[in-house]
């Protein structure tokens, strides 16, 4: 259950409007890094949260406080938007009727769309997507990515903070910088908790499976340029997070398989050479193995 109280957190008092503004705002509330994604990524990582607790109850604090910070971003655009188009256009026309033509006052979707108010959309228009969220079920992993989630959303308001002079607008937005400060904090602090609470190692690695994966290669630098300087770093020497020394290891293969598909079935009509083996029709499972008879062959007459 959800209560939704009538006052914002915070003011979002615009001294006048500004429709130019408004649409740069957009990018804060349905951009790929903007409040609408924070919002959707962590309720929906609170709901599917197993731990009954101060885990969730941390998770669906933040993800609801982000639900008002949309609400502010849509209601100081609303505000930005009040009687912009017709007074913006007047002096574009006045100026510059081409650049009338192209600004013409407000983004066309803020009127036409969204009826002189904020749309669920970036600045460019293109709607909010929900592939734009991280929610795992491992709150590790989820957590670094709201880490990566908030220093984004920050770098963004940010850059926002330096393109307006309005003082109403830059109390607000001064305001969303210091809740991303916090909510970075938050959730650097939640890892720390998850590794002193014993659910994660002490490196702060996710490790699921940890013991089936290659041991060979869970502390190796692979280098792809002959004069890397990335072993240079401090991932390139000494002991690495989980234990054995690092490695550096210049590229390489570690095997002879060629990345060569199996013979296709004729009906696919796929350009095809048929020194490989002709497969019967509908036969996938004989293409496959006369490809890779005709591939180890191949290797094999490479080598002779």
């Amino acid at each position: 259950m959800f209560r939704h109280t009538e006052h914002l957190q915070f003011q979002a008092k615009p001294e006048k409007p500004d429709a130019l503004f408004a649409m740069k705002l957009q990018e804060l509330v349905g951009g790929q890094f903007g409040e609408m994604t924070v919002m959707m990524q962590y309720l929906w990582q609170g709901w599917s949260c197993r731990m009954p607790g101060k885990y969730k109850d941390m998770i669906m604090d933040i993800g609801t406080e982000e639900i008002g910070h949309v609400e502010m971003l849509a209601t100081m655009m609303a505000r930005l938007l009040e009687g912009a188009p017709a007074e913006t256009t007047e002096k574009a026309v006045a100026a510059n009727p081409a650049l009338a033509a192209v600004v013409g006052g407000m983004n066309p979707q803020h009127a036409i769309v969204g009826g002189g108010s904020a749309v669920p959309r970036d600045s460019q228009g293109v709607p909010w997507n929900a592939g734009y969220i991280v929610a795992s079920g491992n709150l590790l992993a989820d957590f670094r990515s709201n880490v990566a989630a908030e220093a984004q959303s920050r770098v963004m308001t940010s850059r926002v903070y330096n393109m307006t002079d309005d003082p109403g607008v830059k109390e607000m937005l001064k305001f969303n910088l210091a809740r991303d400060t916090w909510h970075q904090q938050q959730w650097l602090l939640g890892i720390q908790q998850l590794i002193d609470d014993g659910f994660v190692d002490e490196a702060g690695i996710e490790n699921s499976n940890a013991d089936e994966e290659n041991p060979d290669q869970n502390h190796t630098l692979w280098t792809f340029d002959d004069d890397s300087k990335a072993p240079e770093g401090r991932w390139g020497r000494g002991a690495s997070l989980i234990g054995p020394d690092i490695e550096v290891v210049a590229a390489r293969p570690l095997t002879d398989d060629q990345p060569i598909g199996a013979p296709p079935d004729p009906k696919l009509y796929v350009t095809y050479d048929g020194a490989m083996g002709t497969p019967k029709t509908g036969d996938a499972a004989g293409a496959h193995a006369q490809g890779v008879s005709n591939v180890a062959k191949k290797i094999k007459d490479a080598f002779d």
